[in-house]
């Protein structure tokens, strides 16, 4: 389903197209099915979906980085938190020793998550660093 601008802020003009990542609709995620204990912690987490269409709002706005970044950030919400941070860290400047540290990781979150958008961002990353020299331990 297509979002255009005039659908910002999504979860207040479109709520029947927002969903956690479990898959319940925003409206049945209440204060009140907190308390009763029905909510778990994959109804409090984004879906994918939300984020991309999020994306296409910022597009149709003409804001095509943000845009960008919402498209990675769909890519990491199947990446366990664990390897999110990993990848965080070798991409923090002086952090990875080699190029080759970061093109390992952006194979994996491709090949085992699907995560297109965010492997291509490390790619270029990678690139980046070794023209810059920030391969370089800082620490």
């Amino acid at each position: 389903m297509s979002v255009s601008r005039e659908d910002y802020p999504i979860s207040e003009k479109r709520p029947d197209l927002v969903h956690a990542l479990s898959g319940k609709p925003l409206g049945e995620i209440t204060l009140e099915a907190v308390v009763a204990g029905t909510i778990t912690m994959t109804d409090l987490a984004i879906h994918a979906d939300a984020l991309r269409r999020q994306g296409e709002i910022a597009r149709a706005a003409n804001r095509p980085t943000l845009a960008a970044n919402f498209d990675r950030a769909a890519d990491l919400v199947a990446v366990p938190q664990e390897l999110v941070m990993q990848a965080y860290e070798l991409l923090r400047p002086g952090r990875s020793s080699a190029k080759d540290d970061i093109l390992v990781m952006a194979e994996t979150l491709r090949r085992d998550y699907g995560a297109e958008r965010i492997a291509a961002f490390m790619e270029e990353a990678a690139t980046v660093y070794e023209q810059r020299g920030l391969f370089k331990s800082r620490y």
